[in-house]
Order: C-alpha cells, then sequence, then structure tokens
C-alpha cells in the first residue's frame, strides 16, 4: 500500500477546503433561505387553521352534546 507523500495530503487538503467553499457557496444563496421562510410561514399559517378547526368542532360537539340532553318538544301538550 502505497504511503501519500506531504504534496498529495496537500492537495488533499486543498480540495477538501475548496468544496467546502463552494458549499458554503451555494447554501448560502437567498433561494434556500426564501423556500425554507415560504415553508415555515405555510407551516404557521396551517397550525393556526388546524386550531381554529379545532375549537370550532370542540364548540360544535359540545352544542351537539347540549342539544341531545334537552328533550324534544311534547307536540301533543295543550298550549
Amino acid at each position: 500500500m502505497t504511503l501519500f507523500t506531504i504534496q498529495q495530503w496537500s492537495i488533499v487538503a486543498l480540495v477538501f477546503l475548496l468544496g467546502l467553499v463552494l458549499g458554503m457557496y451555494m447554501l448560502a444563496g437567498g433561494r434556500w433561505k426564501r423556500r425554507y421562510q415560504e415553508e415555515r410561514d405555510r407551516n404557521e399559517a396551517l397550525e393556526a387553521e388546524n386550531a381554529r378547526l379545532r375549537t370550532e368542532a370542540r364548540e360544535m360537539e359540545s352544542l351537539r352534546h347540549a342539544a341531545a340532553k334537552t328533550p324534544p318538544p311534547d307536540e301533543r301538550a295543550p298550549l
């Protein structure tokens, strides 16, 4: 097995650093940040809508139970 020389290790390190720099440059663009913020905003809006629907469903369920507990009006009762 061949060992690397100092020059080969330095080339490997430089290529690695170049890859890191290019990767950071590509990810630092506004496109990715904008997409992340749009997704986060959409998620917050969906969570708010979900919470609103849950409260409406609880309210409807409580009204349904209250309506089921009240006896129906007696149609044969004298007026």
